[in-house]
């Protein structure tokens, strides 16, 4: 559970996702969603309740979570005034990676910013700085995925580098949480629907042969 004032954003949500699977969280604005999501990435601690996250604790050692954890927000939070690499690098050194420029040269290749690597994040446009973000959350080799709204800001090469690096993870049995507001996209990019409305899951099922349609309509008759 966590709460702003008397308002309980997330409350009684009880999930499990396993290893592979890729989970999406739709609901209307304010149903909690993003908070769940920023309790999964440690940065908010539950109220009440207990969250594990990769068999860690997250209120007793939120730092073993972290290790694990790709984090790509809504915003890219990037460092304007650095370059792509520069931005890698201090990354890189926050984790410890053994292979650090080499990872960081494959990356930057994998999202099509090898080119640019040298430019501050500043000259970037919104796409290829979310590009970079992308390749941030992936540097650390991640077993666990949260994705705050990934299509919103993404140029259509970053889209459909991202849905393929979905695909990518549960073939190799890393797990996605991935909110949306786009419900349309969640039969594509996810193998379990979850809706949230006031703090509360109302709809959780697989998205095994369903359609846009279907996954619309579902969701429409939860939020109802």
């Amino acid at each position: 559970m966590h709460a702003y004032g008397e308002r309980r954003a997330v409350d009684g949500v009880d999930l499990q996702v396993d290893a592979g699977e890729r989970l999406a969280i739709a609901g209307p604005n304010g149903a909690g969603k993003s908070t769940l999501l920023r309790m999964l990435a440690t940065l908010l601690r539950p109220r009440a309740g207990h969250l594990r996250v990769l068999g860690a604790d997250v209120a007793d050692d939120p730092r073993r979570a972290r290790a694990g954890l790709g984090y790509l927000a809504h915003d890219p939070l990037v460092y304007l005034d650095l370059t792509a690499r520069q931005n890698l690098e201090l990354y890189g050194d926050l984790y410890g990676i053994p292979d650090r420029d080499g990872r960081i040269d494959d990356l930057l290749d994998h999202v099509d910013l090898l080119a640019r690597a040298e430019d501050p994040v500043r000259a970037f446009s919104r796409g290829m700085a979310q590009r970079l973000a992308l390749a941030r959350m992936l540097l650390h080799r991640p077993l666990l995925l949260l994705l705050d709204e990934p299509h919103a800001s993404l140029d259509a090469r970053a889209t459909a580098l991202l849905d393929r690096e979905l695909g990518a993870a549960r073939d190799d049995g890393r797990a996605a949480v991935i909110v949306t507001h786009e419900v349309e996209r969640v039969a594509d990019v996810a193998d379990r629907l979850v809706v949230l409305r006031a703090g509360r899951v109302v709809l959780d099922e697989p998205t095994a042969g369903m359609d846009a349609r279907d996954v619309r309509r579902r969701y429409e008759e939860a939020t109802a």
